[in-house]
């Protein structure tokens, strides 16, 4: 590697360990909760019957669009995001130095993978910012549609739709494992509170991780039937919950689940380990 590239990568290191980003990336763990927070009240209000609106990150975000200050909000929500983004990709390249090398590089693709998501709900909020914002769903759609057209789009999606739902199944283990208490740091909590976040953490990644399998489940389903149409992402899911036996109180829970996922994000914003 030449001076000038170790050089440059140093650089970006030790911009990656900046206290401002890191402050930043704090309020991109807020900003990510509080799109939670408002993706189950959505889930709520389509359970009992009283909103129109998609119950998704979309949904959440054009319901901040809506409020007083929203377009102000909606950058904060995005330059936060993206923050978290770039801490997210720095782990990518730099963390989890030390022990074992498959572990290591495990840890470095989820990373990768938050980062991602991330930056996703960063372009999306500064779209509805701009008042450009598009149906999550629709995108899905469009974008199975897209994926569908191409020589072997069948095989792409239903490997898309598996990975999607080995993502939600990570979620429920990691809500009965407990593992999400490596992302926080509650040794400075009384045991009342330690055990507050541990139950808020489990119920929201078992709530997030059923609804992710919904999700591709339905995009297994769009690929089998060669049907963009039932792709219909989380809030695809969240109607489908909501049309089972039982499905208001079912989608009920769900969406208390996303509730204490937000809260639980909240949380790691103040004491999570950057």
């Amino acid at each position: 590697m030449s001076k000038t590239a170790k050089d440059a990568g140093d650089t970006a290191r030790k911009a990656a360990d900046s206290k401002p980003l890191e402050m930043l990336a704090r309020v991109g763990l807020v900003a990510y909760g509080l799109v939670h927070l408002l993706v189950g009240w959505l889930a709520l209000q389509v359970a009992w019957g009283g909103s129109d609106e998609d119950a998704d990150q979309s949904g959440a975000l054009k319901t901040l669009a809506e409020q007083p200050f929203g377009q102000a909000l909606l950058w904060l929500i995005a330059l936060g995001l993206v923050a978290l983004a770039v801490w997210q990709a720095s782990e990518a390249i730099w963390g989890f130095e030390g022990g074992d090398t498959k572990k290591r590089l495990r840890r470095r693709g989820t990373a990768g993978a938050k980062a991602v998501v991330y930056l996703a709900l960063a372009i999306s909020a500064a779209r509805f910012a701009m008042g450009a914002g598009q149906s999550s769903s629709q995108g899905q759609q469009s974008t199975t549609q897209g994926v569908l057209a191409l020589p072997f789009g069948q095989a792409l999606v239903v490997i898309g739709a598996l990975v999607v739902i080995g993502v939600g199944v990570s979620h429920v283990r990691k809500a009965v494992t407990k593992k999400f208490l490596r992302e926080i740091d509650t040794s400075p909590l009384s045991p009342a509170a330690r055990k507050t976040i541990t139950r808020l953490g489990q119920v929201g990644f078992a709530a997030k991780g059923v609804a992710l399998a919904v999700v591709g489940l339905l995009l297994g389903y769009a690929a089998i039937t060669f049907d963009p149409e039932k792709a219909r992402g989380l809030d695809g899911a969240l109607h489908t919950i909501a049309g089972q036996p039982f499905g208001q109180y079912l989608l009920t829970a769900v969406a208390l689940g996303f509730v204490a996922f937000g809260l639980f994000a909240f949380a790691q914003s103040r004491y999570r380990p950057m």
